[in-house]
């Protein structure tokens, strides 16, 4: 078992910054590969970004790629989103999930965990 807290999410201007984070605790945190998903109002789940297990290697959507990186922290058992120069279209519920495989994916189905979200909301 995997349990996933993630934090950071709030209202913020377009144009600004907010640092998403999600602790893990459960399982050994190197062992996954993590990623992150996002929701809006009315439509599926889309891809963010992933992070390979040893954080070598990570991917982007490309609706965020240039404006987002995400880090982890084995140490600290956490994994993190910085969104910069954030837009309206970012307006979404933000969550983390874990794959036990290790390999970063852009597809949801190959994620073993989820945690409960965090809302973004940027305004125009």
């Amino acid at each position: 078992q995997v349990q996933l807290v993630e934090s950071g999410g709030g209202l913020v201007q377009a144009g600004g910054s907010l640092r998403l984070s999600c602790a893990a605790s459960g399982r050994t945190f190197s062992s996954y590969a993590m990623g992150w998903f996002r929701q809006a109002p009315g439509k599926e789940r889309e891809f963010v970004a992933a992070i390979s297990r040893t954080g070598y290697s990570t991917i982007y959507a490309d609706s965020v790629k240039g404006r987002s990186a995400i880090s982890r922290d084995n140490a600290k058992n956490t994994v993190y989103l910085q969104m910069n120069s954030l837009k309206p279209e970012d307006t979404a519920v933000y969550y983390c999930a874990a794959d036990l495989t290790g390999t970063n994916d852009r597809r949801a189905y190959e994620y073993d965990y989820w945690g409960q979200g965090t809302q973004v909301t940027v305004s125009s």
